[in-house]
């Protein structure tokens, strides 16, 4: 009997004893549960955000990219609807009302851009005609600047108008220096238009010796002058230097320019001129003098 009572009581014990352990273990692992769970709500929770985020950004990057080609639209419609006439006569009188500031001028000129879809290089042409009719020499070298700065109108006829234009505002010392910079290194190919014009601002300006420098720079390329007039202005130079055998010596070289007479011009065809009278209109003819200048010395 005792026996039997002892068996139940260690019995009783080692069922508690488990009972415990098996408590213990289920809090464990239910806590294990509960953090692994919390965990992956966390992560979860997070990546709801993300992706919502996500949403928002793209949502907002397409809403911007829509912006961009709303203003896009906008700014051609807003450049379509005004006539190039009048993108013309506004600038140009714009230009005249500006005071005398380089930070206007070019700030004018990059809003009057900024709705074109290519750089308006005719246009801007014809504003500088306007300008030099209106004998606006600084404005039209401020222009001519500009243009330069933003790389367009790196032409000879561009080149000639600044040179022109700081020539008539007094500025011949910075006329010879762009010419030194921009031109005066390839004088086997420029234009004689535009050394005629360079020729012209040293002799208006008592530069005699860059204007015999220039000129023997032109004759080392064989490059010989087309009227008399260039000849003329350095025989001048030459004489007003002291530099008379060099005087002789040019005068005699060229001696044919000044013994040419009108008759000596070429004169138009009889057969061209009886297919004009048939034709019933007549056509524009080019001048010698025009030929001479070359298609990139006129402004557009």
């Amino acid at each position: 009997m005792l026996m039997a009572m002892s068996r139940s009581r260690a019995m009783a014990n080692l069922v508690g004893r488990f009972t415990q352990l098996g408590t213990t273990r289920v809090q464990t692992l239910t806590s294990s549960y509960c953090t692994f769970a919390q965990t992956q709500m966390f992560n979860r929770s997070n990546m709801r955000e993300v992706t919502l985020l996500e949403g928002q950004h793209n949502s907002q990057l397409m809403d911007h990219d829509s912006g961009k080609e709303a203003a896009t639209v906008h700014k051609q419609q807003i450049g379509e609807n005004v006539s190039k006439k009048d993108k013309i006569n506004f600038l140009t009188t714009t230009l005249l009302d500006l005071k005398d500031s380089k930070e206007a001028v070019y700030g004018a000129l990059d809003a009057w851009v900024a709705w074109e879809q290519k750089f308006p290089i005719a246009s801007l042409k014809r504003v500088l005609i306007t300008l030099e009719n209106e004998q606006q020499w600084h404005r039209v070298i401020q222009v001519v600047k500009w243009m330069l700065s933003k790389g367009q109108g790196t032409t000879m006829g561009t080149y000639g108008q600044l040179i022109r234009a700081l020539d008539m505002d007094h500025r011949a010392e910075e006329a010879h220096k762009f010419w030194v910079k921009k031109i005066g290194t390839d004088l086997h190919s420029v234009p004689w238009q535009l050394c005629h014009l360079m020729i012209s601002v040293y002799y208006r300006n008592n530069m005699l010796e860059n204007l015999v420098k220039l000129f023997k720079g032109l004759e080392a390329f064989d490059r010989k002058p087309p009227d008399k007039l260039v000849v003329k202005k350095v025989a001048d130079a030459y004489e007003l230097l002291g530099l008379l055998e060099e005087k002789e010596r040019i005068l005699e070289k060229y001696d044919y320019l000044f013994t040419e007479t009108a008759a000596a011009k070429p004169k138009k065809s009889k057969n061209i001129l009886s297919k004009k009278k048939k034709s019933g209109r007549r056509k524009p003819t080019s001048t010698p003098e025009d030929l001479a200048g070359g298609d990139d010395m006129r402004a557009e």
